[in-house]
């Protein structure tokens, strides 16, 4: 008789996110508009030069055929110079630099690469899901740790390293955080390159949000003396130039891993089509003001949110980074827990938000907030979430009232 399910799609928990957004293509099939703050899906446009640079590219007689694993010498090349310019860190374009197809597949491959079943990785609670599920279906077992702040996060490796056995491979992080917004300082990445080379831990850094930052520039892990030895960052140009669908990104760093992932990467793919990562050579080596102007319009939506929706009676922390807010439950709906009242919300006020416990369990009483509507959208928004949470807060009185 055949098995019910296969084992790695046994090991796959629900996934959470289908419940709201299942229930989002239901009301918009039935003519509901909903103001969607759930996907971190960018709205904006791809700046008009990249795009004219795919399109140069597909026209030539050789585009369509099979580019590179490894990505085109020309895309490699732009990645390195870009980590040059931003955080002065020199990389080797053929030996420390892999372009992958997002900065997700990126991650998925890697976890394949070095992690074997029975490895333990130390993952942070909350986090952007294929932090861990990409080594659960590599057959690794993920040890959570607590991590509603970066201090907390590191302060309890220490302990998930003492309680695991075996001794766990690798470490995960990721700042800007997704879903928190968290960022660090080259401070934190010391110590955590410190820690790691106690341990002998490999780590893996995601850095898709660090170019959507509204202070000081988030740095790079790779800044710190000798954390090649130990480190591989993945990140990606979806979101730093609304590339999101075209599917680029890379992951930089250990030349070990490195060379693991492009071997991983040329069982699986040929690479990205070859005027998409010539595109890319144009976003990463040309005019950046488009950039600057992306930061400019995120710290708008941010400020705009913040603000409406704290009048609308929902106070949110002001996020530093990322196109996210973290925000927790309001008081007068914190009972719910954080799937109930992301579903009540796009029922009953359709607006759609990202309910935090499926990015783990330590992410139940948040949701996380997308800043991918524009100023207008944000602001009614929170015009329907203030009669949501009055709605609410009726409902509550008689219980109050006879409690």
């Amino acid at each position: 008789m055949l098995p019910p399910q296969f084992h790695k799609i046994r090991r796959l928990p629900p996934y959470v996110f289908e419940q709201v957004n299942r229930n989002a293509a239901a009301l918009r099939a039935s003519g509901a508009d909903i103001i969607d703050l759930g996907m971190g899906n960018p709205d904006l446009p791809t700046p008009p030069h990249i795009v004219e640079k795919l399109v140069e590219t597909a026209r030539k007689p050789k585009a369509s055929r099979y580019s590179s694993s490894r990505g085109i010498p020309g895309l490699r090349r732009a990645l390195a110079n870009y980590y040059r310019r931003r955080f002065g860190v020199t990389l080797d374009p053929d030996r420390e630099v892999v372009a992958t197809m997002g900065s997700k597949e990126g991650f998925a491959n890697l976890a394949q690469a070095l992690a074997a079943p029975g490895d333990v990785i130390l993952s942070p609670n909350p986090s952007y899901p294929i932090h861990s599920f990409g080594f659960i279906m590599a057959g690794a077992t993920i040890q959570h740790v607590k991590a509603l702040s970066p201090e907390e996060y590191l302060s309890g490796l220490g302990r998930a390293v003492m309680h695991s056995v075996p001794k766990p491979t690798a470490m995960v992080l990721c700042y800007p955080a997704n879903p928190t917004a968290q960022v660090v300082d080259l401070d934190f990445y010391k110590e955590a390159v410190a820690f790691a080379k106690r341990h002998d831990l490999w780590i893996l850094s995601d850095l898709a949000y660090t170019e959507i930052f509204f202070g000081d520039p988030p740095p790079s892990i790779l800044a710190v003396d000798g954390a090649k030895d130990i480190c591989v960052e993945v990140s990606t140009l979806s979101k730093t130039y609304n590339m999101a669908g075209w599917r680029v990104g890379f992951a930089a760093g250990n030349e070990r891993l490195i060379a693991a992932l492009a071997r991983v990467k040329s069982y699986l793919d040929y690479g990205s089509y070859t005027p998409i990562q010539v595109a890319a050579c144009e976003a990463l080596n040309g005019d950046q003001s488009c950039v600057d102007e992306l930061r400019a319009t995120y710290k708008s939506r941010r400020d705009t949110l913040i603000d409406s929706f704290g009048q609308a009676g929902w106070d949110i922390p002001k996020p530093d980074a990322s196109m996210f807010a973290w925000a927790p439950l309001p008081e007068a709906v914190r009972h719910l827990g954080s799937l109930e009242f992301s579903l009540r919300l796009l029922n009953e006020a359709h607006v759609s938000v990202s309910p935090g416990v499926g990015f783990g369990e330590h992410g139940e009483g948040f949701v996380r907030l997308g800043l991918v509507e524009n100023e207008q959208r944000i602001r009614q928004a929170a015009r329907n979430i203030k009669k949501f949470l009055q709605t609410v807060s009726d409902e509550n009185a008689p219980q109050l009232a006879t409690g």
